[in-house]
């Protein structure tokens, strides 16, 4: 089974503002960047198309591939609870710094922590792997896509942001 996963293109975010559920708008060169998604899948065919619901995914998906698209939403990024659409330097929350130290196994403030994001990226597979596709695209996040890099890879939950992270509007594909 070949996961061709397609991260969402630019988003319309002040750098350092946390937003991993928030949902926010693509950035006006969405229009080139579309065309730079297509070029890179052009020639691939897939068996079944799966999107997270958030808006910067399910736009890209909509216009690359119309009503065959299935919305999951265990393909959503990271949810940051308390956090979401905050500058990251403004949060005043004190359970932010134990969060940094372990961000592994501690949940941000009414949101998640990075294992139960894996937890349910991995149940997602679980599923896919049941199936008989073999060539899958799945639209969706970096950190879905580390999650699942480190899945498919065995790398340790904490050494995944070691890996080359997938740009926006990047093709990356994973056998499993």
């Amino acid at each position: 089974m070949i996961l061709h996963l397609i991260r969402h293109t630019k988003v319309n975010v002040e750098p350092g503002v946390c937003y991993g559920q928030k949902d926010v708008e693509l950035l006006e060169t969405y229009p080139e960047e579309l065309i730079a998604v297509k070029e890179q899948i052009k020639d691939l065919k897939f068996d079944v198309i799966y999107s997270s619901p958030l808006t910067r995914a399910k736009t890209l998906a909509t216009d690359l591939f119309g009503e065959a698209v299935m919305y999951d939403d265990r393909l959503m990024e990271l949810n940051f609870g308390d956090w979401e659409g905050k500058a990251w330097d403004e949060i005043k929350d004190p359970f932010l710094d134990k969060w940094m130290e372990d961000f592994v196994n501690k949940k941000c403030s009414n949101g998640e922590s990075f294992v139960m994001l894996h937890d349910r990226v991995a149940q997602f597979l679980e599923e896919l792997k049941q199936s008989k596709h073999e060539n899958i695209a799945i639209v969706t996040h970096g950190g879905v896509i580390r999650t699942l890099q480190a899945i498919c890879k065995n790398i340790q939950l904490k050494e995944a942001f070691n890996e080359t992270p997938a740009n926006f509007g990047e093709l990356v594909q994973l056998e499993f």
